[in-house]
């Protein structure tokens, strides 16, 4: 379900209560770390208030723009036929397919975030950090696909990962006119802004 998809509220008194909580909590654990005469003139500074928001505020846009599905993976099958059981026109590499790493446990939640501008695989890497994600292994990404074959119609999703060289692939679910289709390659060129990135919470 997407935020889009429920009734918009606003924020609460006791989620302000808590982000207060859980601030005052750390700032108490680590106390003794600091020079309290520094801490002065940190507090004094104008922006600090504003850094933190910022902060918070990033975290909180990082979480607005993301669709869940809930699937079963069947972890047992080959790459080749977790390919297959999608139904759509395979444009891959034969080596990469065969190395697509498969992930773990029998159902999973697989999370689609939109950045809606281009990205390197490395930065790509920060903003699955920044909501608490990692990539979805392609099998449970191929699962979502499966299921719902009119998905990655209006939801191009990929999802990328390195082997033990440092060598990037990624798997991506898209559609081309009439053509439902499924890249699997070896390349790092980055991502352009219309793709939804699959991650699993770590």
């Amino acid at each position: 379900m997407s935020p889009s998809e429920t009734e918009t509220k606003t924020t609460t008194a006791g989620q302000i209560d808590k982000a207060v909580g859980l601030y005052r909590a750390l700032l108490e654990k680590h106390s003794k770390e600091f020079d309290s005469e520094t801490v002065q003139l940190v507090l004094g500074q104008s922006e600090l208030a504003d850094e933190q928001f910022q902060l918070f505020c990033a975290r909180v846009e990082a979480q607005s723009n993301i669709l869940v599905r809930h699937v079963r993976v069947d972890r047992s099958r080959t790459p080749k036929k977790v390919l297959d059981a999608t139904g759509r026109a395979q444009y891959t590499e034969g080596d990469v397919v065969k190395g697509m790493p498969s992930g773990e446990g029998d159902e999973t939640d697989v999370y689609f975030f939109k950045l809606g501008r281009n990205i390197s695989d490395d930065d790509l890497e920060k903003e699955y950090a920044l909501r608490g994600f990692k990539p979805a292994d392609p099998y449970s990404q191929a699962a979502v696909n499966e299921a719902d074959p009119a998905f990655a119609d209006e939801h191009p999703n990929g999802t990328h990962w390195k082997d033990d060289k440092g060598n990037c692939f990624f798997a991506s679910f898209g559609r081309w006119d009439e053509e439902r289709y499924v890249f699997v390659y070896r390349v790092d060129l980055g991502w352009r802004g219309d793709w939804w990135f699959a991650g699993l919470r770590k």
